[in-house]
């Protein structure tokens, strides 16, 4: 039996969500809500779904959704929606604050729904293929850089974009943090546009992280360094490098690096995670990027940012 389906927020990823969901052979898309209801049209009507504007109408009419809402209305449709009985796929940040991401995963854990976050680089071919060789690297540079985009601006750049490496790091280092320095500048918008994090983790890992809106061009590129190797994730263009030490010198007493690199086919991330979702509620696996997640990956994020002075940085 299909899932019914539904997708809040017609937005840019919103009508993504809605074509995923409407080519897939194991739901069906049952409606698309927007408060703009020539939004709402625009996507539904490709996809054969009903156009609302109101997702309250839904409430106890669909198995699963996906809300990819303005940041400030996460909380209170995904509240609604869990506690309807319906699975959860939430666009990144999960909430807005950390107790309103406690609550959501309390809630799912309560009805035994699946409650997963859109933090779509977990899904990208290059970073999946390096979790086979990634053991516990000591330092991790990340580099997240964009052209200024209007979309997103509702919050300031480290819930915008560097929150996706801040997710991959805490999942990939898995120890608590033991301190933050971080710094940040406004350029165009009232909020830090870009910001530098140094993440320093109880078992010594440290990661430096910068996230930029008002770049020239764009970058999303990872680098970790670990005993035996160092590897670098391109995630724009879906490229993995692995250096390791070869049995040559390169120096007196100094071996070479030997390196591989791989190169992964586009890739449909939505897509990807809407499966995985989708799967997840069909087996009862926990997702790929679990409630959980999300809300450490806030947490933290929200941890950066309010070190954001007048001075623009401090520590803690």
């Amino acid at each position: 039996m299909k899932l019914s389906t539904a997708v809040i927020g017609a937005g840019y990823l919103g009508r993504f969500h809605a074509q995923k969901y409407a080519a897939l052979d194991a739901c069906e898309l049952i409606a698309v809500v927007d408060r703009d209801p020539e939004a709402a049209q625009r996507s539904a009507e490709p996809a054969g779904a009903r156009a609302l504007t109101d997702y309250r109408e839904l409430l106890g009419q669909v198995d699963a959704v996906s809300i990819a809402a303005p940041t400030s209305l996460h909380y209170e449709i995904a509240r609604d929606f869990l506690a309807a009985g319906a699975h959860v796929l939430v666009e990144k940040p999960i909430t807005v604050t950390v107790a309103q991401a406690d609550e959501l995963v309390e809630l799912a854990r309560e009805r035994g729904l699946v409650l997963q976050v859109g933090h779509l680089e977990r899904f990208n071919p290059a970073l999946r293929a390096a979790d086979d060789i990634l053991d516990q690297p000591r330092f991790i540079e990340s580099h997240r850089l964009a052209p200024f985009n209007p979309r997103g601006t509702d919050v300031d750049v480290v819930l915008d974009l560097m929150i996706h490496d801040i997710d991959i790091i805490l999942d990939i280092v898995n120890s608590p943090v033991a301190r933050i320095d971080a710094s940040g500048t406004q350029v165009l918008t009232d909020a830090t546009d870009i910001a530098n994090a140094r993440v320093v983790f109880d078992n010594g890992c440290v990661a430096n992280v910068t996230a930029s809106r008002v770049s020239a061009k764009k970058e999303r590129r990872m680098r970790f360094f670990q005993h035996n190797c160092y590897l670098a994730v391109d995630f724009g263009e879906r490229r993995l490098t692995v250096h390791r030490k070869g049995e040559q010198e390169m120096y007196p007493g100094i071996p070479e690096l030997v390196s591989e690199d791989q190169s992964f086919e586009a890739a449909d991330a939505i897509r990807d995670e809407i499966e995985s979702f989708l799967d997840c509620i069909a087996s009862g696996e926990s997702p790929l990027v679990s409630g959980e997640d999300g809300r450490r990956a806030l947490s933290t994020a929200i941890e950066i940012s309010q070190l954001f002075g007048v001075d623009g940085g401090s520590t803690v």
